[in-house]
């Protein structure tokens, strides 16, 4: 049997996600005798090798190198995963939808009680990338198949949602994992 093809990625996050896939210990072990990973920083594949059959996203977007990001993997992926808060909601990187962007940069880079800027200007080399002026949840951005929530998701949680998707079973989540009370 061919082993599935599965890609992982980081938008903006705290990559605790894939910290959490990494939780997964000894499992990981079983998971590689099912999957091969393509594009993720887990093997530090950095392009895709051709289509994938799942994908996960990690984070918000913020940025256009993470819209870039995210329509490559929907374009790439049969199967793609929102893992995690920031990517289903936004999170933590969203607090700053609440504050136009232009004053959350005169913040960071002019009037934070920390900030040293003799240059007077906000950075704009071409290597970094273009702020959005939100930071929008994956299923905002591109389609999304499957929504596996915490922050980060439990190491259980993941292993028993990669494990059902891979090997065709339902996927069966106990209250403890999707409740929000």
């Amino acid at each position: 049997m061919a082993k599935v093809k599965v890609a992982t990625t980081a938008l903006t996050s705290c990559f605790g996600c894939h910290m959490s896939i990494l939780d997964i210990d000894e499992r990981l072990l079983d998971l590689l005798e099912l999957v091969e990973f393509d594009k993720s920083p887990i093997d530090d594949i950095k392009e895709f090798t051709g289509m994938v059959d799942v994908g996960i996203i990690e984070g918000g977007v913020s940025n256009d190198e993470n819209l870039e990001v995210a329509r490559s993997f929907r374009k790439h992926c049969k199967i793609l995963i929102s893992l995690g808060e920031c990517a289903i909601q936004g999170n933590i990187p969203a607090y700053r939808n609440m504050v136009p962007l232009k004053e959350c940069l005169e913040e960071a880079y002019f009037n934070g009680p920390t900030v040293v800027n003799p240059s007077g200007k906000i950075p704009d080399d071409p290597d970094i990338p273009i702020l959005m002026n939100k930071v929008y949840p994956v299923h905002e951005v591109v389609k999304v198949d499957y929504f596996m929530p915490g922050c980060p998701p439990p190491a259980d949680q993941i292993w028993a949602i990669l494990s059902a998707l891979l090997t065709g079973k339902p996927i069966e989540l106990p209250y403890e994992y999707v409740k929000k009370d």
